[in-house]
């Protein structure tokens, strides 16, 4: 997935009327709520994005490292931490540059074919999640306590609903 725009700037009931006269059949409240839904998970992950650079992470290196610690021997191949991840095996090879760079990750090499390897967490990499992780999963709960446990789970969903109707854009 290439760059993405993220509209901060959000149209109003006025705007969205204009381009109801011109393609018609807008519905424009779905079209302000399909959009707030959009921005609202931009701002989400923006707001994780910040928490982790402030301490030294970004978000997809954060999530490599997770996905090593999920393993028993803490090791991984990049395609399958590609595939977790859901990003591209080029995406994954600069993360694991990055990491494997700061120490956080190191890469074994395999003893039957030179051109195979696995990553590994390293020391480094379990004490970085060590610092973050006791510091995330209060503020997670912090930041959905402001629904109550019935109200979280029908957004949940609500919220896959959406996004299996989200094929309509296929």
């Amino acid at each position: 997935m290439g760059a993405m725009l993220q509209l901060k700037d959000l149209p109003d009931a006025l705007i969205l009327g204009k381009f109801a006269d011109r393609y018609g059949a807008v519905d424009v409240d779905a079209v302000l709520q399909f959009l707030s839904i959009l921005r609202i998970g931009t701002d989400l992950s923006e707001a994780l994005d910040g928490f982790l650079a402030r301490r030294g992470l970004l978000q997809g290196r954060w999530w490599v490292l997770i996905l090593l610690m999920r393993e028993d021997d803490l090791t991984s191949t990049p395609s399958e931490l590609a595939e977790k991840s859901g990003v591209s095996r080029a995406t994954m090879t600069r993360l694991i540059d990055g990491l494997a760079r700061d120490g956080l990750v190191k890469r074994l090499g395999d003893r039957s074919d030179r051109r195979k390897y696995s990553i590994r967490l390293t020391a480094a990499g379990q004490a970085r999640l060590d610092e973050v992780m006791p510091e995330y999963y209060p503020r997670v709960k912090r930041m959905m306590k402001v629904l109550s446990a019935a109200q979280r789970e029908q957004l949940l969903q609500n919220l896959l609903l959406l996004k299996e109707r989200s094929k309509v854009f296929q």
